[in-house]
């Protein structure tokens, strides 16, 4: 039996619900947590989350509730909540875990207000918490449905990261690990403004010929930024970087592509930013 078979999903978006169900399908007991109490009961009693994911089916391992406290209990957290309430969400799961538990960081992003990379704020808040970072080219709705996917997770302890990967790799959902957690963290927030840049691209008329160069010197900007942070380069080649890249920088299902392309139809960021994700709109996102 896996070290970690009993898993909590905090946050009940899209990406939530699609990560405790690849989870689910993995084999492991999951909990998965939402705010809103009336949301969880409706989770429970429909058996799928019609409010951020119609229509996809709660797999049976999935126990919805609005109990933080569940978090207790597991043996591995996965935080899916926007990247703007990191901070918050830490502090209230610091009065729940017990010391040890990993923690999964599965939003994309960088705080605004301290201008911190979220492995930093959890390093801060919760010392006593080994933590992981999962990214990767990945759409909810694509996960929810048992559609191939692939991720990565790193954490700083190479046994917990291949451990943590082990417990939520499944037939369809395969989960790679490593230990560059700021490469991951890096390929996961940055790409998002070279997708949003792309679909400006695409909205001013400018033509594929230009997105294609943008993706392309803008991944060479993304490997120097990377860097100096002392990420590793190759990490940035991978699925938290170059795949994530193509993904949001080229799909029609991307917020942040769609977001770009309303910029550069001429709307304002208030009319556009409805239908972006992190880090405009500070959601956690599954692409």
């Amino acid at each position: 039996m896996t070290l970690f078979q009993q898993i909590a999903v905090v946050g009940a978006g899209a990406w939530g619900t699609a990560l405790a169900n690849a989870a689910a399908r993995a084999g492991r007991e999951v909990t998965l947590i939402a705010r809103d109490p009336d949301h969880a009961r409706e989770m429970a009693g429909e058996r799928q989350n019609r409010r951020r994911l119609p229509g996809v089916m709660l797999e049976a391992g999935v126990i919805p509730t609005a109990d933080l406290s569940r978090a207790g209990a597991a043996r591995a957290v996965l935080l899916v909540t926007p990247a703007q309430t990191c901070a918050a969400m830490a502090e209230a799961l610091g009065l729940v875990m017990k010391p040890a538990t990993p923690l999964v960081l599965c939003a994309k992003g960088i705080d605004r207000a301290s201008r911190l990379f979220l492995g930093d704020i959890i390093s801060d808040l919760l010392p006593r918490q080994p933590f992981g970072v999962l990214s990767g080219p990945s759409f909810a709705e694509d996960v929810s449905r048992g559609l191939p996917t692939a991720v990565v997770l790193a954490a700083a302890d190479a046994v917990i990261a291949e451990a943590l990967a082990g417990a939520l790799s499944g037939t369809t959902f395969r989960v790679y690990h490593g230990t560059d957690v700021r490469g991951v963290e890096i390929g996961g927030a940055a790409k998002n403004v070279l997708a949003i840049a792309c679909g400006a691209v695409i909205g001013r008329g400018l033509g594929e010929s230009a997105r294609a160069a943008l993706v392309a010197r803008g991944f060479a900007e993304l490997m120097r930024f990377a860097r100096a942070y002392g990420a590793e380069p190759q990490t940035l080649m991978g699925l938290s970087g170059l795949g994530d890249l193509v993904l949001t920088a080229s799909s029609l299902k991307s917020r942040n592509h769609a977001f770009g392309e309303a910029l550069g139809r001429g709307l304002g960021v208030a009319e556009a930013s409805g239908g972006a994700d992190c880090p405009s709109s500070g959601r956690a996102c599954g692409g």
